[in-house]
């Protein structure tokens, strides 16, 4: 073979090998930290027992792994369905695509002014990733975000569009900031051995009304209002005590405003039941009638006076505010012979 055919095949190789190379290293981050700017999941959230979100508007939760579950700011039940969708995203959020270097700048005052802030800390409260969750993408299908290098403690300068694989959305949606946005609607959920007393009185009725003494798990004392014994069956009291373990609202209502809520208190409660746990809590539920919906006000026929499904339950020493179903607690909002009619 001539010398320089050697020579032309060997520039050949050469220039084939350094395209695949540029090609590869085009395709791939040229650098450590062009690398650790992206890893935004966190693929083991059993690890994960805290995270924190914050607005720019003050507004802030706190969301703590305990042996009972998540809670917010260190008051309330998280909604299971809303930390499933959290941590789905905290696992799998991925880069889309890196933001041009021409809007670099624009996106990262956007994300000054309107991002959440996130921080994830593992089961020893140590901060294992912080990142920022800013606005949505024009195509609704990716949010913009930015990570911090935890270890140099300032943010990393490229901010990425991120998504869920599988997912047509956003993701801004499920980092939830407000506190009560958090909370389970479950309001009363207690076990039978919590449960010390049970008061329950009707503001209209007052010989309807009842007090229930748990001695222990399988002794009972049923009196009304006035002391005097009531009879009543094993079997019915069991039954009534077991729906106390899941008694929910319906919505919550708190945000309303303030002249709303004094109002309501200046009315009285149709019902106040009264709960004593063990060893030294006690709740007071309060319940308020409802005005009828429009329909019904409308309906000349309708002889309601009230939301024949649904009322106000005002609980937490005054300061909560709900609409509850008759459907879920008239099962609790009995009266004495409840408890000897047969099943």
């Amino acid at each position: 073979m001539k010398r320089s055919s050697l020579i032309l095949i060997s520039i050949l190789v050469l220039l084939s090998a350094l395209a695949i190379y540029l090609y590869k290293t085009k395709a791939k981050p040229s650098t450590v930290t062009d690398i650790e700017d992206r890893k935004f999941a966190v693929k083991d959230t059993a690890a994960i027992g805290k995270i924190f979100i914050a607005d720019k508007e003050g507004n802030s939760s706190n969301i703590v792994r305990t042996k009972d579950g998540w809670y917010v700011n260190d008051k309330f039940k998280c909604r299971a369905d809303a930390i499933l969708n959290l941590l789905e995203i905290i696992k799998n959020v991925d880069v889309k695509m890196p933001v041009q270097k021409s809007a670099h700048e624009e996106t990262i005052k956007l994300l000054a002014g309107l991002a959440y802030k996130v921080e994830i800390y593992n089961k020893e409260n140590e901060l294992i990733k912080q990142y920022y969750i800013g606005h949505e993408t024009q195509d609704y299908e990716g949010s913009f975000m930015l990570l911090t290098d935890i270890e140099k403690g300032e943010n990393f300068k490229t901010p990425y569009i991120c998504h869920l694989p599988g997912f047509k959305g956003y993701l801004k949606p499920r980092y939830i900031c407000k506190e009560n946005d958090w909370r389970s609607q479950q309001v009363i959920a207690l076990e039978p051995t919590q449960l010390k007393q049970i008061k329950l009185e009707y503001q209209a009725y007052r010989d309807s009304g009842f007090v229930l003494d748990l001695i222990d798990t399988k002794t009972f004392k049923l009196s009304d209002l006035n002391g005097k014994p009531l009879n009543a069956t094993e079997a019915n009291l069991k039954q009534f005590l077991a729906y106390f373990q899941n008694l929910n609202y319906e919505g919550l209502i708190s945000s309303y405003n303030k002249r709303f809520q004094d109002s309501l208190l200046m009315n009285q409660p149709f019902c106040k039941l009264t709960i004593e746990q063990r060893p030294f809590k006690t709740n007071v539920y309060k319940f308020y009638r409802k005005e009828p919906p429009k329909h019904m006000k409308e309906d000349k026929k309708s002889t309601f006076t009230f939301d024949p499904d649904r009322f106000y339950l005002v609980f937490e020493g005054d300061k909560q505010f709900a609409i509850a179903q008759y459907f879920i607690f008239g099962k609790v909002l009995v009266t004495p012979p409840y408890f000897v009619k047969a099943n």
